[in-house]
């Protein structure tokens, strides 16, 4: 039997975090929160979405950071959080086919890829 996560209101969330509801639906067409919807079209929020408010409030509220900068703020989050991923997954595989990992501190003896400044490209991160 599948357990289904808790979810809350749009008044529920907006009372309990002292937030006209229109904020809510104001991040949501911004693309800062992405509530579910029931089957009569009423947003749901679940504790995932509260913790991203509350992200969202801290970054608005106690650093004076608008909206757009918030966006730019978590999905920098979001791409560090995959590159973390990316290196965890990498150093398994080294270890795995039985490479050294350096320590933190030793110093590296050589890269692992080898490229001519000609064949760098930008990457974007956005």
């Amino acid at each position: 039997m599948k357990r289904r996560a808790k979810t809350y209101t749009i008044s529920a969330v907006a009372e309990q975090f002292e937030l006209h509801p229109q904020t809510l639906r104001l991040y949501e067409r911004e693309g800062l929160l992405k509530p579910s919807r029931s089957e009569g079209n009423t947003r749901l929020y679940t504790d995932t979405d509260l913790e991203r408010l509350e992200i969202i409030l801290s970054l608005t509220r106690d650093l004076g950071v608008n909206l757009a900068g918030v966006e730019i703020i978590l999905k920098m989050r979001r791409r560090m959080t995959e590159m973390q991923r990316q290196i965890e997954d990498l150093l398994a595989y080294v270890r795995e086919s039985g490479g050294e990992v350096p320590s933190a501190g030793s110093p590296p003896r050589e890269a692992l890829v080898r490229a001519a400044s000609n064949q760098l490209k930008p990457v974007d991160l956005f």
